[in-house]
């Protein structure tokens, strides 16, 4: 009896903020392949994120493997992004840290906010 070699759909898609996701789970593709750049292995990475299937993360690292360049443009836009959101939500924050604030509010006798 042949083996059937009919290829089956990659398991990583878009979500609604464009970020690549693994199978049906919230895992995102640059924690799978993050962890891959650690030395974990597909094993590792689905005792990490149980929710995985190991196949799926077998495939997905096979997919990086053969479209590295793709996959590396694409986390370096994640990155970008989440700079850009991270220096937005700074810049949003009062100079002093929330810790401070708390303490001199305390100081001063009032009560936390």
């Amino acid at each position: 009896m042949p083996i059937d070699f009919t290829a089956h759909p990659l398991p990583l898609r878009y979500d609604e903020t464009g970020t690549i996701r693994v199978g049906n789970t919230r895992v995102r593709l640059d924690t799978v392949i993050g962890a891959f750049h650690e030395g974990d292995e597909a094993e590792d990475i689905v005792a990490e994120y149980p929710s995985l299937d190991l196949a799926d993360v077998y495939d997905v690292i096979a997919f990086y493997l053969r479209h590295r360049a793709d996959v590396d443009a694409y986390l370096a836009e994640q990155e970008r992004r989440a700079a850009e959101l991270r220096a937005r939500i700074e810049r949003g924050m009062p100079r002093r840290n929330l810790r401070d604030q708390l303490l001199a509010r305390m100081a001063a006798g009032a009560a936390p906010a």
